[in-house]
């Protein structure tokens, strides 16, 4: 399938997602966010704009979730912490009524920065000019009377490339999905959960950036994967994904090795139909990608308000295959620790 690469301009100038007349276009995947995206433009009313930002970090130990959303007349904001070795996981979470775009998201996923306050606790999202990201949180009864308290920074490598796309819908003319995913970041600090510290250490401990804007159709079902990890003294990473979204101008499927993106074309999921803790099969149609995915544990979470609610089915574990870059070189990786999981939305 002939994708289309969008390598000109940049996210002040570059190619707009919405026309002077609201209807979005220019669709295509980049390896960096050079698209121009102004939510005040769009044709749709508020209450259809979504907005995301979300942190999956983790290290040999545990794995944790930061999620902040806009999705009109329901917001969340929720942060899970699974631990990859007894298979414990604590969530806390809250579903903000009618946010319409009072969270404060940024236009730009390169800068600009979310400050939650809500309740009795804070969760930050900070952009620094170096491009490191600062995670933070202080939330003062998270699960059992624990606090969670404490702050990661996210490095990523040297003019690392990210997968960025823009896609349309079939059948919606005004909806659209615009979407950057940074899966090889490394992450460091501390995480103080009740008594126990949880350490990051560079190198042990990897981060991958999920960030989202759009116009919501009115149901989608989407399919993500990622990992992050070192394998043979280098770094390496993948994001691969489908869903209801028209990808015929460019896949959300990358490669990472070091940073740089090696493009690839459609991935398909091979889910076990009775029990998705079995092992799970990744291929792709252009035969540049197999791998096998090993699952630790499984979470869902659930949430509904009014006619809103969005399900997500999410498994833990570990990928190993092999890929073929973009040069014809192949190479094999051996547990990188990521997760797989399926996300149903109806509004």
């Amino acid at each position: 399938m002939a994708q289309h690469e969008i390598t000109f301009g940049d996210k002040d100038s570059g190619p707009a997602i919405l026309d002077e007349l609201g209807w979005p276009g220019n669709f295509g995947w980049s390896r960096r966010p050079l698209f121009f995206y102004n939510p005040g433009l769009s044709r749709a009313p508020r209450r259809r704009i979504t907005e995301s930002d979300r942190y999956i970090v983790f290290s040999p130990t545990c794995l944790i979730s930061f999620e902040v959303s806009d999705n009109g007349y329901m917001g969340y904001i929720g942060v899970s912490v699974i631990s990859l070795k007894d298979q414990h996981r604590s969530t806390h979470s809250d579903i903000v009524a009618f946010p319409l775009g009072s969270l404060g998201f940024p236009q730009d996923s390169s800068r600009g920065s979310i400050k939650i306050r809500y309740k009795n606790y804070a969760v930050d999202f900070i952009v620094m000019e170096s491009g490191a990201r600062i995670i933070k949180v202080d939330i003062p009864r998270f699960s059992h009377h624990r606090n969670l308290r404490g702050a990661l920074v996210l490095s990523g490598p040297a003019e690392a490339e990210s997968i960025v796309t823009n896609m349309p819908w079939r059948r919606e003319r005004n909806a659209f999905r615009y979407s950057r995913i940074s899966p090889w970041y490394t992450a460091e600090g501390v995480m103080q959960f009740g008594g126990s510290g949880m350490v990051f250490t560079k190198d042990k401990a990897w981060g991958i950036f999920d960030w989202s804007r759009g116009i919501r159709p009115r149901a989608d079902v989407h399919y993500w994967a990622a990992a992050c990890g070192q394998y043979g003294g280098r770094q390496m990473a993948f994001s691969v994904g489908y869903g209801s979204a028209d990808s015929s101008f460019g896949t959300e499927n990358a490669f990472f090795l070091d940073g740089r993106l090696h493009k690839l074309d459609q991935v398909t999921f091979h889910i076990p139909l009775t029990n998705w803790l079995e092992p799970w099969r990744f291929t792709s149609n252009d035969k540049r990608l197999e791998m096998r995915f090993t699952p630790h544990q499984e979470r869902s979470e659930r949430r509904r308000m009014l006619v809103c609610s969005i399900n997500r089915r999410q498994i833990c574990g570990f990928f190993s295959g092999r890929v073929t870059l973009d040069d014809g070189e192949e190479i094999e990786f051996r547990t990188l620790t990521g997760f797989a999981e399926r996300r149903k939305t109806n509004h």
